[in-house]
């Protein structure tokens, strides 16, 4: 089969011109934990002091509003001049905005065509009073569809971040995840092995619930750096629930995973 060519992102769209960085947080495929390393990567990244906006691009399944206690929220408008603009919600030192705060009840569902999906997410870039961003984090939804690539042709991502768990379903999902945004000519910031592996409270014995080595073999097999190991840990399951990310409680055995990653990003040593 001949290679399938997905387009160039080296155009001069740039539908956020107030981000000076913008970050896709991405995998391909669902349930590796993506919204959890956006939620905590960006409020991390707040607290090394950079001005961070959140935008939950997954569109089908937000989850980012919860984890940041904001999901009682409701999209805001601005007054004078950004009368025309929506006011991104702000907790944790960060900017918020997903489709969630759109929705009039929580549980309404979104039957969205892509078409549709794509439209609202340009509106989010560019009808929200963002202000002057330093880092612009996308959560990206599972997949490489309509909207990764369109998210690529509106935007000059500055680097893609791939979640994944070391199992070889996932792998094998993640490394198309890969392939694609290196064929359309995004950079990869490198891999996060989520749920990496599991120490038991009672006993502090280690087991590899999702197998070992998936982080590893990716990193290896498409020369990417792997930025970190996050173990499955019942407090970072908890605190999101409760719209408390782990970072933004300071519970320093989970948080110095991604203020790791998160350094690691922003080239601070």
């Amino acid at each position: 089969m001949a290679n399938i060519n997905y387009g160039s992102t080296k155009n001069p769209n740039n539908r956020a011109p107030y981000a000076k960085k913008i970050l896709a947080i991405t995998s391909g495929k669902g349930g590796v934990g993506k919204s959890t390393v956006s939620t905590n990567l960006s409020v991390a990244l707040a607290q090394l002091g950079f001005k961070v906006g959140l935008l939950d691009a997954d569109v089908y399944g937000p989850d980012t509003t919860r984890m940041l206690g904001v999901e009682n929220e409701r999209i805001k408008w601005g007054e004078g001049e950004k009368e025309n603009k929506m006011i991104p919600s702000f907790n944790y030192g960060i900017k918020i905005m997903s489709v969630a705060l759109t929705l009039p009840e929580d549980d309404t569902p979104l039957v969205w065509r892509s078409s549709v999906a794509i439209s609202a997410l340009v509106q989010f870039l560019e009808d929200v009073d963002w202000g002057e961003l330093d880092y612009l984090v996308i959560d990206m939804p599972p997949g490489t569809g309509d909207v990764q690539l369109t998210i690529a042709e509106e935007l000059p991502i500055f680097s893609a971040i791939i979640v994944t768990t070391p199992q070889v379903v996932s792998s094998d999902d993640v490394g198309r995840a890969i392939r694609m945004y290196q064929d359309i000519g995004v950079s990869i910031g490198g891999i996060v092995e989520n749920m990496s592996y599991f120490i038991a409270p009672d006993n502090g014995n280690r087991y590899d619930i999702f197998g070992k080595g998936g982080g590893e073999y990716l990193a290896k097999r498409y020369g990417v750096k792997l930025l970190g190991k996050i173990p499955l840990l019942m407090d970072i399951r908890e605190l999101g629930d409760m719209g408390t990310p782990p970072v933004a409680d300071k519970r320093d055995e989970i948080s110095q995973h991604y203020k790791k990653i998160a350094k690691d990003i922003a080239d601070i040593s």
